[in-house]
């Protein structure tokens, strides 16, 4: 995968650095695979906006990924194919059963490759395996934080966390963010990282294209009413003259996690 500059012939041209999708092999989804959703616009039941930000952009199915890696029999890969719903690229497998299932496609992934899961499936890249059964040192993704439970961390592109050491109960690998985490050793992962890793550099090049996505604008603070933010308001560009803060009053900067949260004993060091 290589990101491709256009001629600025256009404004938008000028600033949009966008990915050339050599990568993908599959133009048209499995049907079986697809599923519709209700976009809600940050919206609860109750049709309070819950999440800002959110509304708009284009049309799309959602592709049934398989987190689990429950198929214990060797797969192969028909194509890689492009994915609205996340920065990752993905990978269509069949099975000798005839099944067809999503996978996260990683980085070395190709057309044909064989993929499997298990305990008893070889440590290569794109392979699902226990941590028991993964060497020290190796790159893993999609991570699951109990057995059984699907991949939850390092899913985005270009992710990976490092299995750092083993011990009798438990593995100690390095997230993305740069904390150290204690897994059950019986947690599965994927060997490799995800694939699309220049995802990071890719540049919309204009407002419209943001808004495809399905992002709205933000607005400040101190450019609101003050009924609407604790900065706002003010005579002229007042600066709100306060510390920056959250539309309900909260400090910006302060730490959230709960320090009696159980899963407090699994963290090993924090990220910075």
């Amino acid at each position: 995968m290589s990101l491709r500059k256009k001629r600025p012939v256009t404004p938008a041209s000028r600033f949009s650095t966008l990915p050339d999708f050599a990568e993908i092999t599959r133009k048209s989804p499995e049907r079986r695979l697809l599923e519709t959703r209700r976009r809600r616009g940050g919206r609860n039941s109750q049709g309070r906006v819950t999440v800002r930000h959110r509304g708009g952009g284009h049309r799309h199915h959602y592709r049934i990924i398989d987190f689990v890696g429950g198929k214990t029999l060797t797969g192969r890969v028909l194509g890689i194919e492009y994915d609205p719903n996340r920065s990752a690229r993905i990978a269509l497998v069949v099975f000798p059963d005839g099944e067809k299932r999503y996978i996260l496609a990683t980085q070395e992934m190709k057309d044909g490759a064989l993929v499997s899961c298990g305990a008893e499936a070889q440590p290569a890249s794109g392979n699902r395996l226990p941590l028991r059964s993964i060497p020290e040192g190796s790159n893993v993704c999609c991570l699951e934080l109990r057995p059984g439970l699907g991949g939850k961390l390092v899913r985005s592109a270009g992710a990976t966390a490092v299995l750092m050491a083993k011990t009798e109960k438990a593995a100690q690998i390095k997230l993305p963010s740069g904390e150290i985490r204690l897994f059950d050793l019986d947690c599965q992962a994927t060997i490799g990282s995800i694939s699309n890793s220049e995802h990071r550099y890719e540049s919309l090049g204009k407002a419209g294209r943001v808004r495809w996505t399905g992002r709205r604008p933000k607005v400040r603070g101190v450019v609101m009413n003050p009924v609407d933010h604790p900065l706002g308001g003010g005579e002229g560009k007042s600066s709100g003259g306060r510390p920056p803060t959250s539309p309900w009053g909260k400090p910006e900067g302060v730490k959230t996690r709960d320090r009696r949260r159980h899963s407090r004993k699994m963290i090993v060091k924090r990220r910075k």
